[in-house]
């Protein structure tokens, strides 16, 4: 049997490489690795018409949003706080049409960072616009402990206090319809959310991508493959 297709969304940004300074749909490569490392072929979603994120999931095995800049706080009912960064308004519109589609679909699903927090705004959930601690420096990918709630699925997959890596300064705050949470970091930030019913959609706070542990992408990965099974 073939591997899953992975769809991982990407940044949409100014960029350079060789002789070009353009605008470009982009995506870390540690993002593909980590597909690829778990048994999957990755593919990149740059942003569309949120009216096509149907279309583009029900071709997909299982779907990746991917971290990235601060979600807009108008999705979520909020003014802005003086911290948060620039909006990415393409992708907010892009990557919470795929949720909702992947959700519908029952497409396995996976949010890193942003894409734990884009799943819960999709949910009607809020964010902590800004908070300390889970940046080491500018640039820098920090290390912290995440605890998983017993019972949940990310437990059924990491069953240990992990240190993960971390880059973040937003988070849950009010938590979407439908989820629970399934991890912690130690001062009690939400670190992981899952949807409570059948369906695979789980939310890191933290960035896999970033480390040598295969464990969640690989149960998305699995999880893809079995649907399409």
């Amino acid at each position: 049997m073939s591997k899953p297709l992975i769809g991982v969304t990407t940044y949409l940004d100014q960029a350079r490489w060789g002789v070009w300074d353009m605008r470009a749909a982009l995506l870390p490569a540690p993002y593909p690795r980590l597909v690829q490392e778990s048994g999957g072929i990755a593919v990149m979603l740059p942003p569309d018409a949120p009216e096509a994120a149907a279309a583009v999931v029900a071709r997909l095995d299982g779907l990746v949003i991917a971290g990235g800049a601060d979600v807009e706080p108008v999705r979520y009912g909020a003014e802005p706080d003086s911290r948060t960064g620039p909006p990415a308004r393409e992708r907010d519109g892009w990557e919470l049409a795929l949720i909702d589609a992947a959700i519908a679909s029952g497409t396995p699903l996976l949010g890193i960072c942003r894409g734990m927090q884009l799943l819960n705004v999709a949910r009607g959930g809020t964010l902590i616009q800004h908070l300390d601690g889970h940046v080491e420096a500018v640039g820098v990918i920090g290390r912290h402990a995440v605890k998983p709630v017993p019972g949940s699925r990310y437990a059924s997959l990491v069953p240990e206090l992990t240190e993960v890596p971390t880059y973040h300064h937003q988070a849950v705050d009010r938590l979407g319809a439908g989820l629970a949470v399934s991890a912690h970091a130690e001062d009690g930030t939400v670190e992981a959310v899952e949807l409570a019913d059948p369906a695979w959609a789980l939310g890191v706070q933290w960035h896999p991508e970033m480390g040598e542990d295969l464990r969640v992408m690989r149960g998305l990965v699995e999880a893809a493959g079995a649907r399409r099974g």
